[in-house]
C-alpha cells in the first residue's frame, strides 16, 4: 500500500468507516487530518456496531499507529469517553497505538454553548450545524484566539488564556444570547484538571508521521464528512469548517502533498445529506423515504434522518477532480436491490440552459434542475456477492454507468455493513 487518502466524494456518511476500516489492515499509521467528532466513521466487525467519532478506525486493528492531527478540533472530554468507550469493549487503547497532535485546537464548552445558541439565533437561516463547538472552535483558530492541547498542558499558561477567552465569550453569551454566563472558576479547573490524563497520548503528530514516511511505512489518511462539505469548495455556507478531502492533507497532518501517492474517493450508490443545504438530486417523495427506509439512513452521530435522492454523477464527478482522485468506491450498492428503476443526476438545468459541471461560479443553487437518466432495477439480494462478474447485469450496468459519468474508474463496491461484504474489482 502506498501512501493512500481516502475520502468521501458526497456531503458526508458515505460509508467510509468500513472501507477505511478495510484498508487500515494493511496500513502502519492511520491519520485523521481534519473535523471534530461529529463525525461517525461506523464500522461493523462480527456484527457488532463500532462508531468512531476522533479516534481513527485503525484503533480496531492491534499493532497500528493511530494518529489526530493538527487540523483536528479535538473535544477533549470526548475524546477521553471514545476511549473509555472503546477500552470497556476490550480494545487496548494507550499513548503507545493512539497520538493526538500537541496543536490541534480545543473544543470547550463555551464552543458548544455559542454554537447551539447561534444557530437558534439564526432562525431560518440557520446552517445546520449538530451543536458540538467546532465552527466556534476553528473561527477562534482563524481569529487566533483558540487554545491548543499543548496549552493545556501548562497549567498556568492555560488558566491566563482561558480566562480571557472566557471573559470575551461570557459577554457573548450574556448580552447577546440573554442566557446565564459559564462560571469562570468552575471552567477553568474543568479543563486544567484533563491535562494530565491527555499527557500519554500528545506529541508533534506531524514529525511522527513525516518519520514514518521516511522510514517506508504505509500511511492511511481517512477523511470525515464529504468533500461537498469543505470549507472552500463545498456548497457554502451549508459545509463544515476545514478542508475535507486530500487537500487538508498539508495543513491538517503537516505532511507534503506530493508525497501523497494515491487518492481514493468514497460514494454512496445514491446520495444522501444531512442538515440544510443544496442538494439537487433529493427526492421528497415517497423514493426518498425507501431510501431512507432501506439503508437506515440516520446519522451515526446525530441520528437525525438524512436526506436521501438519487446518484448525483455532476457533484461527485466534481469532488474526485478537485481533490486529484486515481479512482473511487461505490457504497450501499445492496440498498437499491428492489427498484424497478434506478435514476443519476447526470447534468443540471440552469439559466436556460444545460452544463455538465457543478456550478461553483452560482452565488446561489436556487433554480437548478438536475436532468436524470434511468436505468432498469435489479430485484436480486446482492449482500452475498462477492465477484463483480456475480452481480445482476442490471447491476453492472448500473455501475458501469456511474463509471462512464463521472470519468474515475470504480475500484470496488460495498455491499453491505460487513467488513467482508466487498466487491474488490480488482483495478
Amino acid at each position: 500500500m502506498p501512501t493512500t487518502s481516502v475520502f468521501g466524494a458526497q456531503w458526508g456518511d458515505e460509508g467510509k468507516g468500513k472501507l477505511i476500516d478495510r484498508m487500515a489492515r494493511d496500513a502502519d499509521v492511520i491519520v485523521r487530518y481534519q473535523g471534530g467528532a461529529n463525525a461517525g466513521h461506523t464500522v461493523v466487525v462480527g456484527g457488532e456496531k463500532y462508531v468512531l467519532h476522533l479516534i481513527p478506525s485503525g484503533i480496531l486493528h492491534p499493532g497500528k499507529l493511530n494518529v489526530i492531527g493538527n487540523g483536528v478540533a479535538v473535544d477533549p472530554l470526548k475524546f477521553l469517553e471514545e476511549i473509555e468507550g472503546l477500552r470497556k469493549r476490550g480494545l487496548h487503547v494507550d499513548g503507545t497505538g493512539l497520538k493526538l497532535s500537541s496543536s490541534a485546537h480545543v473544543i470547550f464548552e463555551h464552543h458548544r454553548l455559542i454554537d447551539q445558541l447561534s444557530e437558534r439565533w439564526r432562525g431560518e437561516g440557520r446552517i445546520g450545524t449538530t451543536g458540538r463547538g467546532i465552527g466556534p472552535c476553528y473561527a477562534d483558530k482563524a481569529a487566533r484566539t483558540g487554545l491548543r492541547v499543548s496549552d493545556l498542558l501548562d497549567n498556568d499558561y492555560c488558566r491566563s488564556r482561558l480566562r480571557a477567552a472566557l471573559a470575551e465569550k461570557n459577554a457573548l453569551i450574556e448580552k447577546v444570547h440573554g442566557e446565564a454566563p459559564l462560571d469562570l472558576e468552575g471552567q477553568l479547573d474543568r479543563y486544567t484538571a484533563l491535562a494530565e490524563r491527555l499527557r500519554p497520548f500528545v506529541c508533534d503528530t506531524g514529525a511522527l508521521v513525516r518519520k514514518a514516511y521516511k522510514a517506508g511505512k504505509r500511511i492511511l489518511f481517512e477523511g470525515a464528512q464529504g468533500a461537498m462539505l469543505d470549507i472552500d469548495a463545498g456548497t457554502y455556507p451549508f459545509v463544515t469548517s476545514s478542508n475535507t478531502g486530500a487537500n487538508g492533507i498539508p495543513a491538517g497532518a503537516l505532511f507534503p502533498a506530493r508525497h501523497i501517492e494515491r487518492v481514493i474517493g468514497i460514494a454512496k450508490a445514491y446520495c444522501t445529506r444531512v442538515g440544510e443545504g443544496p442538494f439537487p438530486s433529493e427526492q421528497l417523495n415517497e423514493i426518498g423515504e425507501r431510501i431512507r427506509k432501506q439503508g437506515n439512513e440516520y446519522g451515526s452521530t446525530t441520528g437525525r434522518p438524512r436526506r436521501c435522492g438519487w446518484f448525483d454523477a455532476v457533484a461527485v464527478r466534481y469532488a474526485l477532480e478537485i481533490s486529484g482522485a486515481d479512482g473511487w468506491i461505490v457504497t450501499n450498492l445492496d440498498v437499491l436491490s428492489g427498484f424497478e428503476t434506478v435514476q443519476v443526476a447526470t447534468r443540471y438545468k440552469s439559466g436556460g440552459g444545460e452544463r455538465r459541471d457543478w456550478p461553483a461560479d452560482l452565488p446561489r443553487f436556487a433554480g437548478l434542475e438536475p436532468v436524470f437518466q434511468s436505468f432498469p432495477g435489479w430485484s436480486e439480494d446482492i449482500t452475498q456477492v462477492r465477484k463483480y462478474a456475480e452481480l445482476p447485469a442490471s447491476a453492472r450496468a448500473y455501475v458501469e454507468a456511474l463509471e462512464r459519468e463521472v470519468g474515475a474508474p470504480i475500484l470496488m463496491l460495498s455491499v453491505g455493513p460487513e467488513r467482508d461484504q466487498v466487491i474488490d474489482r480488482g483495478l
